[in-house]
């Protein structure tokens, strides 16, 4: 054979051989090896989720968390999103120590919800806030309630059109049972809100409300008592001017609440007048409504200065039924004693005595059942009965200022817009009637000073001089006042 030809030969074999043989996977280089994954050195315990370290490759993760905080900063957002969602994606957890990545998160996505139209996109928007929140609570379950608390308050204040109240209700709840007196300020005042709206409209049981308005109280005292910094003490402060007073409402139950909160309550204000008897008779009502029996010293006390200071005058021929109707409003009866001066006013031909209890059942349905509309009704009703008197509409606008934490938080601008058209009823009240006019003057001056701002209104759009309805229970068109 010819040795070329049998060179060539063997050579084809050869290559045929190769290339029938498993292939063999050649040595990396350095730069291709794949990096091991090494915990950083720490005594702190880092979350169960993927962390920097951990991802396919973390300079890249750890590049794109760089490069969206620092466009956050900016306020970049379209920038900002797809890096986040790259760095989310591979390390959800960031360093293992901090929850960046779902409360950035949260930020980029309220923005695009602040800013879509689309009801659908903004339910989108809305759903992945609400996801980012359940995944920070799997991967950092330390800070649980901390974002379960987070959760209810946007459900409550930012996603209301999306989510449900009895969800946020439900949400807060959570919260609360697990953290007792160490309940974050932040979820007090919109669970407070949510307490009463559900107990007035009898979604909730006396039982409930009974223990949840305790758990609340709990949680402020605690929170008063152990706030260290300046913003802390007020943002206490907050929950202290709103809650509370909320809670009042809660008074118009019978049973709601025992003796010891009427006398721990109103006990103070005897003894700040002890001779007074519009005040003495307003805290023997309320012992008495309290469920406080004869025996209890403080109305023991109130008694003596009642039968001191309070000398009842009988008109003459005054009927029998508002003596009884007294009698009942004296003794807590509150239902039954509406219900007599009813009656007796119907009996009435004098229109300014029809008038003058009317103005009374008005009292009482405002100071004792926290009824705010049928007391409105019927401060109306007795100013149609007597022109020119100024009481009924000064009364009008004590409930309207007073409304602050049923209309809003207890600050800010729904709260404080209450006080435009209780100053539309001062102003009445002194044009019908002169004599009113120190009075109004003095109520004027005082809530002034609570106003909205110019910057408030700016930011809604709203100018001095312009017609607002304010809603709420108050439902009434008024002119915006602002200071500066």
């Amino acid at each position: 054979m010819n040795f070329k030809l049998l060179l060539s030969f063997s050579a084809l074999v050869i290559l045929v051989s190769l290339a029938c043989s498993p292939k063999i996977v050649e040595k990396p280089t350095e730069e291709e090896k794949p990096k091991e994954v090494t915990p950083p050195v720490t005594d702190e315990k880092l979350s169960d989720c993927v962390k920097f370290f951990e991802a396919p490759d973390p300079d890249e993760a750890e590049t794109a968390h760089v490069l969206y905080r620092d466009l956050l900063k900016k306020k970049n957002y379209d920038e900002a999103l797809p890096l986040w969602e790259k760095a989310y994606k591979m390390a959800p957890a960031a360093d293992g120590k901090r929850d960046y990545h779902f409360l950035d998160g949260i930020k980029i996505y309220k923005h695009y919800y602040t800013a879509e139209t689309d009801a659908a996109k903004k339910k989108e928007f809305a759903d992945k806030i609400m996801d980012l929140y359940d995944e920070a609570t799997k991967c950092y379950p330390e800070n649980a309630m901390t974002y379960t608390g987070l959760k209810g308050f946007n459900m409550y204040y930012t996603f209301g059109g999306e989510t449900s109240k009895v969800d946020a209700y439900n949400t807060f709840k959570k919260v609360i049972d697990s953290e007792g007196e160490k309940t974050p300020d932040f979820v007090l005042n919109p669970f407070s809100s949510l307490l009463r709206e559900r107990f007035n409209n009898k979604e909730i049981s006396v039982d409930e409300a009974k223990k949840y308005v305790g758990k609340v109280m709990e949680a402020l005292k605690y929170g008063m008592k152990n706030a260290k910094t300046a913003k802390e003490k007020d943002r206490w402060d907050i929950v202290n001017g709103y809650a509370p007073a909320l809670f009042e409402g809660f008074e118009a139950q019978k049973n709601f609440y025992d003796c010891n909160y009427y006398v721990d309550k109103y006990m103070p204000d005897f003894e700040a007048a002890p001779t007074d008897c519009e005040v003495i008779n307003l805290v023997y009502s309320r012992l008495k409504w309290g469920g406080c029996q004869d025996a209890n010293p403080s109305l023991s006390k109130i008694r003596t200065a009642k039968q001191t200071h309070c000398k009842v005058i009988v008109e003459p021929n005054e009927p029998s039924k508002l003596r009884l109707a007294r009698q009942a409003l004296e003794e807590g009866r509150y239902d039954e004693s509406i219900q007599l001066f009813d009656e007796a006013i119907n009996e009435m031909s004098d229109q300014n005595k029809k008038a003058k209890y009317t103005l009374l059942i008005a009292k009482i349905y405002y100071s004792h059942k926290k009824n705010f509309s049928k007391a409105r009704q019927y401060a109306n009703k007795a100013a149609d009965m007597r022109g020119g008197w100024g009481a009924p509409y000064m009364l009008i606008g004590r409930m309207y200022a007073s409304s602050g934490p049923l209309c809003g938080p207890g600050r800010g601008w729904d709260s404080q817009i209450v006080i435009w058209p209780a100053m539309d009823m001062w102003n009445k009240a002194k044009s019908v009637d002169p004599s009113s006019a120190p009075e109004a003057n003095k109520f004027i001056g005082q809530y002034r000073q609570y106003l909205p701002t110019v910057e408030d209104a700016f930011l809604r759009g709203v100018k001095e001089g312009a017609t607002y309805k304010v809603p709420c229970w108050i439902s009434r068109s008024t002119k915006v006042r602002l200071i500066k």
